[in-house]
């Protein structure tokens, strides 16, 4: 609502009882439904989900439908009367959340709104990739080659404030699952815990990193929900950009890296090498501003997201890559690994396109990441398909090799054992998993953080998480740091990997303009203020 006109929302609270109604607008299309949360907590102590008895269920959980009006302003109207009758005649509960929603005709969007909100804190964004259904039944599938396929609608949500946000320093388990599920509701599909989880929970935490703990979801005090549109580019100058590690460093840990995979006595087969670079620039980076501008660099075939707890960086990212969606028992995921260019002209693309298929370093890069998939779907599915085997996932501006896998469970209650099991896939650590992960930690100088780690939302009858590459944490005076990473097997060359890893980052730093001049000048300039 106020992203519409230009107001904040308000907050009710019962100051005898304490208990809190907020207002939630949301809109799917070109409809949009304004939403509250019912709960029994003041506003400013949102409830951490993770401590107290999980196992009991909340007394309520329900949406409510209001008649639809023209106008935000009319639906706030139909809303404070909602309210005030809420509030004059409380339910008999002693905890849960009642969604009242007005549908409204105007349009709003949702990056528009969240950015309306800067100072509402902690705040969240999720955007599905363009959904395409094809004659196999398959959730999702993009690729370069032709195959028929219809193209749904992009919906996007934005929110801040938190009726109830989950949190913890240790590891993501079955428990914690349970306390987000406890607040879901497969009546109530609109009421979700967004967030995302460490790559690795054994590493310690570094500083820009604490505040999101191990792992964080929030459900949204408000959110909006609508079809996204595209922004424009914003521009600044690039003062510095710093990696870590720095060229020689990376070509020596990969070096180090291929000595380990070719010893007979290991089993390790691949690792995935990341780099940290911290750019510094002549004015704050708005994290909401150069997410709407990340749209434009890969369209509709990525999944963005941005996550900010109170007083924390902003993590957000530009992703093509699912870890994996699931309604009801249908579950999907994808192998996605080999990162080209697109070329300049349709012959190029197509000869860069027959390079990427037929290279043996890539063919074993992609060929483990898909296997590993396979065999954890395996494990929790009656059934699991895999087509295509092996085929170019082509994007604006790279192309990969891609292979989708569906399956169904055997039990909605998989769905934790499936996360926990996906989550690190080779494409992001390596294989074998545990071999991976310790080289990661022995030869990374940095925190991944939620770099590389599930990234999305729990719903009642449906999730959907994206894998957190391709992203960056804005923190307001020092600058982002943008994570990139790639997959070190046999025959791996350092000086290649480190052009892939600046390929995946230029979606990040083409949106910024390096001026080497513009920073000439300022230093020419202190240097005639010093003398």
């Amino acid at each position: 609502m106020a992203g519409a006109t230009g107001h904040c929302l308000p907050r009710f609270i019962d100051t005898e009882s304490m208990k809190t109604i907020t207002t939630v607008p949301t809109s799917r299309h070109s409809l949009h439904n304004t939403t509250f949360h019912y709960r029994y907590q003041s506003c400013s102590l949102s409830m951490n989900g993770c401590q107290g008895d999980s196992p009991l269920p909340v007394g309520t959980i329900q949406s409510r439908t209001l008649a639809p009006v023209p106008s935000p302003a009319l639906a706030m109207d139909r809303l404070n009367s909602a309210i005030s009758e809420l509030k004059s005649n409380p339910p008999p509960l002693t905890s849960g959340i009642i969604r009242l929603q007005v549908p409204i005709q105007e349009q709003i969007e949702a990056i528009d709104w969240l950015h309306a909100q800067q100072n509402l804190l902690p705040r969240c964004f999720f955007s599905a990739r363009s959904q395409k259904k094809v004659s196999n039944s398959f959730l999702e599938y993009t690729n370069g080659n032709g195959y028929t396929s219809v193209t749904h609608n992009l919906v996007s949500v934005a929110g801040v404030g938190c009726a109830v946000f989950f949190r913890h320093l240790h590891p993501f388990s079955y428990n914690d699952w349970r306390s987000i599920k406890r607040f879901l509701s497969r009546e109530c599909p609109l009421i979700r815990a967004y967030g995302a989880i460490r790559f690795d929970a054994r590493a310690n935490i570094s500083s820009e990193w604490e505040d999101f703990g191990s792992f964080y979801f929030m459900v949204p005090q408000v959110s909006s929900k609508v079809v996204i549109l595209r922004k424009e580019v914003s521009r600044t100058f690039i003062l510095s950009n710093n990696h870590s590690p720095c060229k020689t460093h990376w070509n020596l840990a990969v070096k180090r890296a291929l000595q380990i995979i070719n010893q007979s006595s290991t089993p390790l087969i691949k690792v995935v090498l990341a780099r940290s670079s911290r750019v510094v620039t002549a004015t704050d980076i708005d994290p909401i501003t150069w997410l709407a501008c990340l749209k434009q660099v890969e369209g509709e075939n990525a999944y963005q997201f941005c996550l900010q707890p109170p007083d924390a960086p902003a993590f957000i990212g530009n992703t093509p890559e699912q870890l994996f969606h699931r309604k009801w028992l249908n579950i999907s995921s994808e192998a996605l690994a080999g990162t080209r260019a697109r070329g300049r002209s349709t012959a190029m693309d197509l000869q860069i396109e027959h390079d990427l298929l037929s290279s043996p370093k890539d063919h074993l890069e992609f060929t483990i990441v898909r296997e590993s998939i396979r065999r954890k779907l395996e494990a929790v599915c009656d059934r699991v398909v895999v087509e295509p085997m092996k085929t170019i996932r082509k994007l604006p501006r790279v192309q990969h090799l891609y292979a989708q896998l569906a399956g169904t469970l055997r039990s909605e209650d998989d769905e934790f054992d499936i996360l926990a099991s996906l989550h690190p896939s080779p494409a992001v650590c390596g294989f074998p998993t545990e071999e991976a992960r310790l080289l990661i930690a022995k030869s990374e100088v940095f925190d991944r953080g939620m770099y590389a780690g599930p990234v999305g939302w729990f719903g009642g009858g449906e999730s959907e998480f994206a894998v957190g590459i391709r992203s960056a944490l804005v923190e307001k005076g020092l600058g982002t740091l943008i994570y990139a990473g790639t997959g070190i097997v046999e025959g791996s060359n350092p000086s290649l990997e480190w052009d892939e890893l600046e390929l995946k980052t230029s979606q990040f730093t083409k949106l910024l303009k390096l001026e080497v001049p513009f920073r000439s000048k300022i230093e020419k300039l202190g240097t005639q203020l010093k003398s």
